[in-house]
């Protein structure tokens, strides 16, 4: 367990001010109770395990977000904020009792999920004990509208199918295979490819599910060449998915080959984006796709915290629902009827071994149906 919090700070004031109009001194137990009493806010998402890269960058965007949201004081509304760092390895079962644990020890405010089976799990959680919950990286459609409790810091599948819907043109009659990995982010997928290019555009869609035990992918890119699709849409996340260094791989097919972006750190305009760029130059980094959820998950609880005194979670997510602010992607919103996450997203192309923007969304454009809590 790892706790981190902004520092606390003490100021001096002159000895006059510490007397009052009978002569005598306001004692120091006076002075305490009017502290208020730290926030803690329980960060559990997956450190390790399949997703571990993905929870590194969300973990590292919250750290620069929350100073970029508290300006540097690790404060919000008088509350020192308290954080409690928990790796769920992936695994829902250890998620939710990591969870309970810390509900347990009275925290009210949780935040992370990596992986979409995860946040599923921890979203009922925080229902059943009333306590705020901010999914992070985790981008299955099904925790848009899951309960009040829930809110998510980064886009849904459905804002990723489409954008894809922007840039395939007419597809009407069109065969499309979803190749994606057989858990909840490729589950979701196939869904959301199906409601968006089969149901709305007119394609024909087919899936083909890759176990994520898989280290032999040959069998499967016969059956794509066997299926002979006319889109191959692939959806997959974690340590067999292609990083930033592999884009010179796509060189000798970069004619043919178009690019969704959830985040293309070049191309939003906000004070917020800067800041977070500016953060990890220091270290010799730029931001990568999940450094934004993180960052966005401190400011969420930064505003909730604010709104409720830190303490009333009902009041948190008043606060939270149609709340519209400026985020690292630009001006994102969380639509009171869902919570949904409202916010642009890009398409990026090959050129040469880096890739270009070619455009930017707005959140209208791809902005998923409501779902309305159940």
């Amino acid at each position: 367990m790892k706790k981190r919090s902004g520092p606390a700070w003490l100021v001096a004031a002159p000895l006059a001010a510490a007397l009052i109009s009978t002569g005598g001194i306001v004692p120091p137990v006076a002075r305490a109770a009017d502290a208020k009493a730290p926030v803690n806010v329980g960060l559990i998402y997956s450190k390790t395990g399949l997703l571990g890269g993905y929870g590194a960058q969300y973990e590292e965007g919250f750290n620069i977000g929350l100073d970029y949201a508290t300006h540097g004081t690790g404060m919000a509304a008088g509350h020192k904020i308290v954080v409690t760092e928990r790796d769920d390895a992936g695994d829902p079962a250890k998620a939710v009792a990591e969870g309970k644990d810390l509900i347990g020890q009275g925290y009210k405010i949780l935040a992370g999920s990596t992986a979409s089976g995860v946040a599923l799990q921890m979203a009922s959680l925080a229902q059943d004990n009333q306590v705020l919950f901010i999914s992070g990286a985790a981008a299955a459609d099904a925790l848009t509208g899951n309960n009040k409790y829930t809110f998510r810091s980064g886009r849904q599948t459905y804002q990723d199918v489409a954008t894809s819907a922007q840039l395939v043109g007419n597809i009407h009659g069109k065969s499309v295979l979803v190749v994606a990995q057989d858990f909840a982010f490729g589950q979701a997928n196939v869904k959301a490819v199906t409601a968006v290019l089969g149901t709305e555009k007119g394609a024909t869609v087919t899936s083909l599910l890759v176990p994520l035990t898989a280290n032999d992918f040959a069998p499967f890119a016969q059956k794509i060449k066997d299926a002979k699709p006319d889109l191959v849409f692939v959806a997959w996340a974690g340590a067999t998915g292609a990083a930033r260094s592999s884009y010179p791989l796509f060189q000798p097919v970069e004619a043919k080959v178009n690019f969704l972006s959830y985040y293309f750190y070049q191309a939003p305009k906000s004070k917020a984006n800067d800041y977070l760029i500016a953060a990890l130059k220091k270290v010799g980094k730029v931001p990568d796709l999940f450094d934004p959820d993180g960052f966005v998950a401190a400011q969420m609880i930064v505003h909730a915290i604010e709104k409720s005194d830190g303490a009333n979670v009902d009041q948190m997510i008043a606060g939270l629902s149609g709340w519209t602010f400026e985020a690292p992607k630009g001006n994102e919103t969380v639509r009171g009827e869902d919570h949904a996450m409202l916010q642009p997203m890009y398409i990026a192309k090959m050129s040469g071994a880096e890739p270009v923007l070619v455009r930017t969304l707005d959140a209208v454009t791809v902005a998923p149906p409501v779902s309305a809590f159940k």
